[in-house]
């Protein structure tokens, strides 16, 4: 792998709405399975809204490797309708869930910068540079993957602010 693949990756999307209404939708793991690219996302653990850094979501994932766990998400940056961000944890049902590699360095990133009235530039933000070396190994190091999941992702959630049709069936 090139050093070039732990560079954060980056897919930006211009959104026709208010960015107060697009981080309501971002804050809230809820509606996190409506926006999700990846198609790993199976729902969240609990019901609560991410009010601040420090806060914890969990989500439920699936991945062929693993099967079904659950991620510890350490919500590591909180600016109101401005950008959020967290720090995944291997949690319950994940291999590393007990190792001292449980939280890997990585980081999801979503930055909103408003664009005119009632617009925003929405950046969906991949940032592996933090990887351990261990987890550098297993990291594909295409970012082509990442950037498809997260212009879906940033599709989902423009459908959602716009009242598109991407709302995903229940798996």
């Amino acid at each position: 792998m090139t050093e070039e693949a732990y560079e954060p990756v980056a897919v930006s999307r211009r959104i026709e709405a208010p960015a107060g209404e697009i981080f309501r939708i971002l804050k809230d793991p809820t509606r996190h399975l409506d926006l999700d690219g990846s198609g790993m996302l199976r729902g969240p653990a609990s019901d609560a809204v991410i009010s601040g850094a420090g806060d914890v979501f969990v989500m439920r994932m699936y991945y062929e490797l693993h099967g079904d766990y659950e991620m510890n998400n350490h919500v590591v940056e909180y600016e109101p309708d401005r950008r959020i961000g967290w720090e995944p944890e291997s949690g319950l049902g994940h291999p590393d869930a007990s190792s001292p590699e449980a939280r890997w360095g990585h980081r999801w990133v979503f930055d909103l910068v408003p664009d005119g009235a009632g617009a925003t530039i929405v950046t969906e933000i991949f940032d592996a540079s933090r990887l351990t070396e261990n987890k550098r190994a297993e990291l594909d190091d295409d970012p082509s993957w990442w950037i498809e999941s997260m212009s879906t992702t940033l599709e989902r959630l423009d459908a959602l602010c716009t009242g598109g049709s991407s709302r995903r069936e229940k798996r």
